[in-house]
C-alpha cells in the first residue's frame, strides 16, 4: 500500500517508522491525534503534550499549527504509570496538512547534534480502514547516541502510541 508520508528530506544512523490498522473513520482518528490535552487518556509514550510559547508557557488555545512549539512529557519506555520517570521533550510544529491528514514536528536541539523530525500521517486502506503511520529520522552525531542507547525502546514507545491511538479511536468512534 502507498504511503500518506511524505519522502525523508535527509538520512541518519536511526529512522524509527511504525504503521498500524484503525477500525475508525480517519476524521475520528484525526481528532484524537490532534487532541493533544487528551493524550494522556490513551498515549504510554507521549503522556503529556501541550502547546506552548517559546518560553515554554502554556497557551490557552490548544490547537496545534505550523510553528508553533510544544512541550511534550516522554515514557522511554512507554507506561500507562505517571509515577515512572519520564523525560521531557520540546519541539516545534513544522505542518499541519488537515487536507491531507499529516502533521509533523521537529526537535530543538542544535542541528549538529540531533536534527529529528516526526511525522503522522492517516489513510484509509483497501477495506475502509484508516492507517495510521508515523516516521522520524534522526541525524546528527547525537543519533548515534539515542540509536545505542534508546533506540529499541523509542521503538517500543513508538508501537505503544500507535497501539494506544487505535485501541482509543476504535474504543470511542460511535461517540
Amino acid at each position: 500500500m502507498p504511503t500518506n508520508l511524505p519522502a525523508p528530506t535527509y538520512s541518519g544512523p536511526l529512522t524509527i517508522s511504525v504503521s498500524v490498522d484503525i477500525d475508525a473513520p480517519i476524521e475520528k482518528v484525526w481528532e484524537v491525534l490532534l487532541d493533544f490535552p487528551k493524550y494522556g487518556e490513551w498515549n504510554p509514550f507521549v503522556r503529556k503534550q501541550v502547546i506552548t510559547d517559546e518560553n515554554k508557557k502554556p497557551l490557552e488555545d490548544q490547537t496545534p499549527g505550523a510553528g508553533r512549539y510544544l512541550l511534550m512529557t516522554v515514557h522511554i519506555p512507554p507506561t500507562m504509570d505517571d509515577s515512572v520517570s519520564s523525560t521531557t521533550a520540546f519541539e516545534q510544529i513544522t505542518h499541519v496538512e488537515s487536507d491531507k491528514h499529516r502533521i509533523a514536528w521537529r526537535n530543538l536541539l542544535p542541528q549538529w547534534l540531533v536534527k529529528a523530525e516526526r511525522w503522522q500521517a492517516l489513510s484509509t486502506n483497501e477495506e475502509g480502514k484508516t492507517v495510521y503511520e508515523t516516521r522520524e529520522v534522526f541525524a546528527g552525531i547525537g543519533a548515534y547516541f539515542i540509536k545505542w542507547f534508546l533506540g529499541a525502546n523509542l521503538k517500543k514507545s513508538f508501537d505503544a502510541m500507535a497501539e494506544g491511538l487505535k485501541t482509543y479511536s476504535e474504543q470511542n468512534s460511535d461517540e
